[in-house]
């Protein structure tokens, strides 16, 4: 085994590989960006060493200050985690040359399933079946848009050397497709340096199926059964869980071992992911699931894995580089009970999904389940990286037992001042279509609204209330509060929760969970934070008029386009400008007809949040 492993990583995957090395007696060493260095994984580290400021490629993308941290710490091998240059076929054989233990795919199997469009043709050879589509070296938008038409649509434009759910976008109508393919290209080449793409069919009832796969340098290829994660957000997972639910006994046979055999077929070494497609309008069937790519790393959701079968991938990975056999063959392999994965994030999916940046001050995690978390109270969430806190990991005996627990995990969850989407997972995990396995990818696009608290419950305005009657009066049952002759006591209280002027009722059997951070008092209801007070004359006052047409950055980011001049006519929804962010675009759009002034920033300028960007005016009848 190993005598050092330098992390190449940051965050939870961090702080999950060194907790397995610490178990090996493996000396550990963390990297870390000027942002992260306050963070928990610096700290756990047997060592840490900084390397550059905090943009991602003068950090964690940066080969050579990696490289070089290995060199000063003297680190016998290099864990990618996952994400960065987990996935890098050259600086994997620089780690090679550089005599260091690469914990990761061998490079040439890296190349062969790193590009769709070259991993697609060589399932095909393989006996593999692949999503119809476009796989070809014709770049140009007539040759795209060509295929497209041939194809139908909607279609779905892919970024060739694309991963996490970026570079990727689904085109309904061919008048859309020149638009979207610029949106993509541009994505992809900010995120993986290539802005090729290729186009599939879109699949209309879609299921994200994936196997996880592992193999060592002695020719042995396991599987370790199916993950679903079907649950999407613009293509990014939000809640996996394995096995998947109405895979019948004969169809996971199969996509298993067509898995093994794709992992063969590029002589593959370690952890990998094999991802399929399900069309599952008449169910799950073989004849309906296509492979979609591989991922030649460990997953953000191996978690659900672990659970099921009981084994440690990461002990697995190391075990492996180290040029061990796999600690178990196939019929040793088992799978019991079911398990949830819910990806905690610092977002606001009631403002469109927008990251939330800022200072933890309040942070309190569930202790019943697994938890893989990146940040302790106190920590800062920046612009510079993935916005996710967190990873709730349940386990039980089968899907409604470990459902419940990811429900209750979900609602005790308490983050402020940043925002978070526990309340949308507690909400989801509660959710009935959900309960009863009616899911495929569209199935946040279509539940959404129902799943998103824009308002308080019923039952946290009347907390508050009692919570705030009692703070203004004492004890309210003391007193005679509200007291009518031949009537009822009337406990109205006129309350403030977040932007609401609300009338709660003051409950005796009421308890609050509240937390109290300087002056501002905040409410912790299934998920959601809501801060409360009594509201002052001052504030309550008419809503802003409809005509406002100011138009706000909602987020600290870079302007990559501004699609208006002053004195454009625009309808509603049209685009005025677009907004990059923790590594996506945002789109500001008219909020309704008008002339636009003069924009107040440029192509490339860097805003804040609330920043004025472009206003919107109504004409005058």
């Amino acid at each position: 085994m190993m005598e050092s492993l330098l992390i190449a990583n940051r965050g939870e995957i961090a702080r999950r590989i060194i907790r397995t090395a610490k178990m090996l007696a493996i000396r550990t060493i963390a990297v870390y960006s000027e942002a992260d260095a306050g963070l928990p994984f610096v700290r756990e580290a047997d060592e840490s060493i900084a390397i550059g400021p905090p943009p991602a490629r003068e950090s964690y993308l940066s080969q050579e200050r990696i490289l070089e941290a290995a060199r000063k710490t003297g680190a016998a091998a290099i864990h990618p985690g996952y994400g960065f240059l987990s996935e890098n076929a050259e600086f994997a054989e620089a780690v090679e040359k550089a005599g260091i233990i690469w914990v990761g795919a061998p490079p040439a199997a890296i190349r062969a399933m790193g590009l769709k469009d070259a991993a697609k043709e060589l399932m095909q050879a393989a006996g593999v079946p692949v999503t119809p589509g476009y796989l070809g070296p014709d770049q140009s938008e007539e040759r795209l848009a060509a295929e497209a038409d041939t194809i139908g649509y909607p279609v779905l434009i892919k970024a060739v050397a694309g991963g996490g759910g970026k570079g990727m976008r689904r085109v309904e109508r061919a008048q859309d497709f020149a638009e979207l393919l610029a949106s993509c290209r541009r994505e992809a080449a900010a995120a993986f340096g290539d802005d090729r793409v290729l186009i599939e069919r879109y699949i209309s009832n879609p299921r994200h199926i994936e196997v996880q796969v592992f193999a060592d340098t002695f020719g042995n290829c396991v599987h370790l059964f199916e993950r679903d994660c079907s649950l999407q957000r613009r293509h990014q997972k939000v809640i996996e869980e394995a096995p998947a639910p109405g895979l019948d006994a004969a169809t996971r046979a199969a996509i298993c071992d067509a898995s093994v055999k794709a992992a063969k077929a590029v002589n593959y070494v370690g952890a990998g992911t094999i991802e399929f497609i399900a069309d599952a309008s008449e169910g799950l069937r073989e004849d309906r699931i296509w492979f979609m790519e591989m991922n030649t790393r460990l997953q953000v959701e191996h978690p659900v894995t672990e659970a099921i079968t009981g084994e440690d991938l990461v002990l697995w990975q190391l075990k492996v580089a180290s040029g061990e056999p796999l600690p178990k063959m196939q019929d040793e392999i088992a799978m019991n009970g079911w398990a949830f994965e819910a990806r905690l994030y610092a977002e606001n999916p009631a403002a469109g999904y927008l990251p939330s940046t800022g200072r933890l001050d309040h942070l309190r995690l569930p202790a019943t389940v697994r938890v893989d978390s990146g940040v302790d109270q106190g920590d800062e969430i920046t612009a510079f990286y993935d916005p996710m806190i967190a990873k709730i990991i349940a386990h039980g005996p089968n899907r409604e037992a470990a459902l419940s627990k990811l429900a209750a995990a979900c609602a005790g969850i308490e983050v402020w001042p940043v925002k978070s989407n526990a309340g949308l997972l507690a909400r989801i995990a509660v959710d009935p279509d959900f309960r009863a396995a009616r899911i495929d990818t569209g199935f946040l696009d279509r539940h959404g609204d129902s799943l998103v608290a824009t308002e308080p419950s019923e039952i946290a305005i009347d907390t508050a209330a009692t919570l705030l009657s009692r703070n203004m009066d004492g004890d309210p049952w003391t007193a005679l509060t509200g007291f009518r002759i031949a009537g009822a006591d009337d406990k109205r209280v006129r309350i403030r929760i977040g932007e609401h002027l609300l009338w709660g009722q003051s409950r005796r059997e009421l308890e609050a969970n509240t937390v109290t951070i300087g002056e501002t008092t905040v409410l912790f209801d299934a998920g959601n934070a809501w801060p409360i007070s009594l509201p002052v004359a001052s504030e309550i006052k008419a809503s802003q008029g409809a005509g406002d047409g100011a138009i706000l950055s909602p987020m600290p980011g870079l302007v990559i386009s501004v699609d208006v001049a002053e004195g454009d006519r625009v309808a509603k929804g049209d685009r005025l400008l677009t907004v990059e962010a923790m590594k996506m675009e945002h789109s500001l759009r008219a909020p309704f007809d008008g002339i636009v002034g003069k924009p107040q920033v440029s192509t490339g300028a860097r805003v804040t949040e609330n920043q004025l960007v472009v206003s919107v005016m109504k004409e005058q009848d």
